[in-house]
């Protein structure tokens, strides 16, 4: 078997496919010319695993008992900063062969001792920057953690408290926010500590991630009054279960991990459902059927709403040979009008952007609420989403915890991603309408998806002429 070490390559955002001319396919100020749909769709295709199962099971690895395989993991530019980050703590992560069609598969080697004196780059992984803090402050020696300048402005207070609470050393100047450090003793005491959770599930999951590895293990409080994607606990849970790990909750929003070993396992990373938004959406706009392989039976991604919030614009979505297949019919561009919906996003926010995008083509109004936290996202995407599409004409409103869309006719113009992969792709949604759309900045996808718009390009060339 070939070993070889993981690189941190930067990603393309056209992916290993990529297609002739994408460089000169950029206009002369650097943006991506949203493609048009002109053709009802007949397509199939897989997609890379999932950013946030890929990045728990890489963080619950290096604190394993022993090695552990990751099957069809993601490789991004959030999966390459959570590999760094472990590396740079002392796991060792490599390559090897596998037989995925994105990527390597993953090896991890956790170390006798994880080892502090280094410094973090988060970029802007939400991931990187709330998992793995409690993590450094398991290993020996300081621990400094910095990353872009939108991710300085992403809430950080309640991983920087909650880390105080369990005794770690943290400097922040009193920003709550990064950049800061922690000094790391080679142990934290754990115990029973109180968070408000209120911004990101984030909070709680860095939290039962490192759990077991606490010396009296971790009683999480929940206090604040609300908690938004509790899927993404759910799924921190289970990856937890997976590897002998139980997490008991006696009453909800509590948590109770015991001190005990994690296991080290040989584990397959699903497909990410949530990157799947915008090529399914792709159908209810030209039409026909757009099918992605390797869904699984049940999961714990949110993106699995898809197939029940497409059908409430018209669309039907079945399972079929172990894909997800969504039939638009004629489809929007095809004279189908798409009704407007009313739906609380709260479990399932990261659908948002497509959601929205979707909503602002449809022919009534729509409101999406229960998106609140997405403020303090990589940008702050309810007021992202309303000045884009209000400037290609569109009458969106921003409400205390969601958008209200008046759809209008779009015009084109330049879309602007705010170093958001969730923008970016929205932007390359309103495109497939609207002619003359132009996404400022389509690698933005590489954070979780850099093969993205290869994957685009290669959806709307399988239509149902195709021979």
């Amino acid at each position: 078997m070939q070993v070889f070490t993981y690189s941190g390559a930067r990603f393309s955002p056209y992916g290993d496919d990529e297609r002739p001319g994408t460089a000169e396919g950029l206009d002369a100020d650097g943006n991506w010319p949203a493609p048009r749909a002109t053709e009802r769709l007949a397509a199939r295709l897989g997609l890379p695993g999932s950013k946030s199962l890929t990045n728990r099971e890489l963080v619950l690895a290096a604190l394993a008992d022993r090695p552990s395989q990751l099957r069809q993991p993601l490789h991004s530019r959030d999966s390459a900063l959570m590999i760094e980050a472990l590396r740079s703590l002392g796991v060792e992560i490599d390559e090897i062969e596998g037989n995925g069609e994105f990527g390597a598969d993953l090896r991890v080697a956790p170390p006798a001792e994880l080892s502090g004196s280094t410094s973090i780059d988060c970029g802007l992984a939400g991931t990187v920057m709330r998992f793995i803090p409690p993590v450094a402050a398991l290993a020996l020696g300081p621990v400094a953690f910095d990353g872009d300048a939108g991710a300085r402005r992403r809430p950080m207070a309640t991983t920087i408290d909650s880390l105080r609470s369990l005794g770690v050393d943290v400097n922040d100047d009193g920003r709550g926010a990064l950049p800061f450090s922690l000094w790391g003793t080679g142990s934290v005491r754990g115990g029973e500590i109180e968070i408000d959770a209120s911004a990101s599930s984030q909070f709680v999951s860095g939290l039962l991630l490192a759990a077991a590895r606490f010396d009296e293990g971790l009683v999480l409080r929940h206090v604040g009054d609300r908690l938004p994607s509790m899927p993404h606990i759910e799924m921190t849970i289970a990856s937890l279960a997976a590897r002998g790990v139980t997490v008991e909750s006696p009453e909800p929003g509590v948590w109770v991990v015991a001190p005990g070993p994690i296991e080290g396992i040989s584990i397959d990373i699903e497909p990410d459902l949530s990157n799947a938004a915008p090529f399914l959406v792709a159908a209810v706009i030209a039409g026909g059927t757009v099918a992605i392989d390797g869904w699984p039976v049940s999961t714990t991604q949110v993106g699995a709403d898809l197939e029940q919030l497409l059908p409430l614009f018209g669309a039907s979505a079945h399972r079929h040979d172990g894909r997800l297949v969504v039939d638009g019919g004629a489809g929007l561009l095809g004279g189908t009008r798409l009704p407007g919906i009313h739906v609380d996003l709260s479990t399932g926010g990261e659908l948002a952007p497509a959601i929205v995008a979707l909503a602002a083509l449809s022919s009534e109004p729509s409101e999406i609420t229960g998106i609140g936290h997405l403020r303090g996202h990589e940008t702050d995407r309810l007021a992202a989403l309303a000045a884009e599409l209000n400037a290609l004409g569109g009458a969106v409103t921003e409400l205390d915890d969601g958008l209200a869309i008046d759809p209008r006719p779009l015009h084109g113009g330049v879309w602007h991603s705010y170093d958001d992969h969730r923008m970016a792709t929205a932007g390359a949604i309103v495109g497939l309408a609207v002619d003359g759309v132009l996404v400022d900045d389509i690698a933005a996808t590489t954070k979780t998806l850099p093969q993205f718009a290869a994957l685009w390009h290669r959806m709307l060339d399988q239509t149902a002429s195709t021979p």
